[in-house]
């Protein structure tokens, strides 16, 4: 007897349908066999499949059984297809109806004693499955809310593999799980840190609303302990707030990574990721050989903070060139490709020296200018091209720390960033297109000759410390993209001489002073 069950196989974020075809022979000698390009855990299946069955009461066809999933040349892995192999055995049995199984989406790992376990990657199956205008999609139950965030199909979570079957016997009795999606965001959407709680450090706060303003890339550099790290956790409190698409995509990218938790329905919050620097380029940026996402794509729409910059391993620090610059990885394989998605505001930390107190007031450095240079070397030209704003984060005095006053909330500062951010989106409305670019820290020559209008007097200012401070070359359009945001931050159209003075700032490295 042949039976079909629809599964999916995950390939990047995106899911993709697979059909698992069980046939059943009475003739010739007992055979349990899976083809179409399983992976070693795939393979493993029929002995989960075999004991689940043997355990709920079933009794185990000892017969020629060969289960074909297609297309049969994309790559099946994972333990998902357990669910779909038994239903599908029990479909050519007779003990579950055949007709019933053409409109679901069935995945789902199986424990020996026939209970159902949490997979990766439940809510690119439900979009996939949406997609495709299936009834419904059966799952464990962890995984039940994850998915039924996807409007358009029904989410069934069950708990056993006897669920399932009582499900097509008798489907009356199983209410679709639903997830009030409204109610979830606004609830998740609130950060436990707030700037508020951060004393003094005035220059680098308003660093960082510009950074946040303008899509920007930013390097704090000061001694340990003057607060960059905890000035780093916050930033995503005061970026604009998630939409609906954007918490889809980031929530998928978690759930294939298996890094979601199975109480968080959809991520409301910018992620915020923090990878040691002892960290493999593989690690961040992803692959293996079962192609994963790195630390870049679980930044994806938030944060990435790389603190002690200069302490990653040069190879890792170059594979971030391309996401920064592209806004996604490409992992190729022999086989194939992937892309994930790498859209992040990146946040890196370093110190002055080595010994981290060049520079302050309180406490001797005891590094020699080679020791100082080799330190800053370390960072590559190319990175450090792709980091707009520069900051000087020094130690906060003793008053300021001891003041009883707070600074202002993330919030306050988040509505001034918002009101940027608008004027961006209808500035690069035409842009986006094409370009893919919404904020200033995306533009490109092009946008910047167009855009970046600097008044007579700024330009002066702009030429001026371009000659006397040494500015480099690639600090030129740093500064034009940086005084743009300030721009939008004071609701001007065109760029002033206290908008390109602040700019200027912010390009610390590139001083020849220094």
């Amino acid at each position: 007897m042949l039976s079909k069950v629809l599964s999916a196989a995950i390939a990047g974020v995106n899911a993709h349908l697979v059909d698992v075809e069980v046939d059943i022979a009475s003739k010739g000698l007992p055979h349990f066999s899976i083809v179409g390009l399983p992976d070693t855990t795939v393979k493993e299946s029929k002995d989960r499949v075999r004991a689940a069955l043997k355990n709920i009461g079933f009794s185990f066809p000892l017969k020629q059984i060969t289960v074909n999933m297609a297309p049969a040349d994309l790559k099946k892995e994972g333990s998902a297809f357990d669910l779909p192999i038994a239903v599908g055995i029990l479909a050519s049995e007779g003990a579950i109806p055949k007709e019933k199984l053409k409109n679901f989406l069935i995945t789902g790992e199986l424990s020996l004693d026939g209970s159902l376990k949490p997979t990766r990657g439940c809510l690119s199956m439900a979009i996939a499955a949406a997609k495709a205008g299936l009834d419904g999609l059966i799952l464990p139950y962890e995984n039940a809310g994850e998915a039924s965030v996807v409007s358009g199909i029904k989410i069934y979570g069950l708990k056993r593999l006897t669920d399932v079957i009582e499900f097509f016997t008798d489907g009356a009795s199983f209410a679709p799980c639903v997830t009030d999606v409204s109610r979830v965001m606004a609830e998740s959407s609130v950060y436990e840190e707030d700037f508020t709680d951060v004393k003094g450090q005035e220059h680098a706060k308003r660093a960082l609303e510009v950074a946040a303003a303008g899509g920007h890339n930013i390097l704090m550099i000061g001694p340990p302990g003057a607060g960059k790290t905890m000035l780093a956790k916050r930033t995503a409190s005061i970026l604009p707030p998630m939409t609906f698409d954007e918490a889809i995509e980031t929530t998928s990218i978690h759930s294939v990574a298996g890094v979601l938790k199975t109480d968080v329905p959809i991520l409301a919050r910018r992620p915020f990721r923090s990878p040691h620097h002892t960290i493999s380029d593989i690690a961040l940026i992803g692959g293996g050989q079962a192609p994963r996402p790195g630390e870049v794509s679980l930044s994806h729409n938030g944060v990435l903070f790389l603190d002690e910059l200069p302490e990653f391993k040069r190879n890792v620090l170059e594979v971030l060139r391309q996401p920064i610059e592209n806004a996604e990885v490409t992992i190729s394989r022999a086989a194939a490709s992937v892309n994930f998605p790498a859209s992040f505001m990146l946040i890196a930390a370093m110190n002055p020296c080595p010994c981290g107190y060049s520079g302050d007031s309180r406490r001797p450095c005891i590094c020699s200018p080679s020791q100082t240079h080799r330190y800053r070397s370390r960072v590559s030209g190319p990175l450090l091209d792709r980091i707009d704003i520069h900051v000087d984060v020094p130690n906060v005095p003793y008053k300021e720390l001891s003041a009883s006053t707070c600074g202002e909330s993330s919030a306050q500062i988040r509505e001034r960033v918002n009101k940027a951010r608008q004027r961006q989106t209808e500035r690069f409305k035409e842009h986006f297109k094409k370009d893919k670019i919404y904020s200033n820290g995306q533009m490109r020559t092009r946008h910047i000759k167009k855009y970046c209008t600097l008044t007579p007097e700024a330009q002066r200012i702009f030429d001026m410390a371009m000659e006397r401070l040494g500015l480099s070359a690639r600090a030129y359009s740093r500064i034009l993209k940086v005084s743009r945001t300030i721009a939008d931050l004071d609701c001007a159209d065109t760029i002033t001489p206290r908008h390109i003075s602040e700019a200027i700032q912010y390009r610390t490295l590139d001083r020849v002073t220094l």
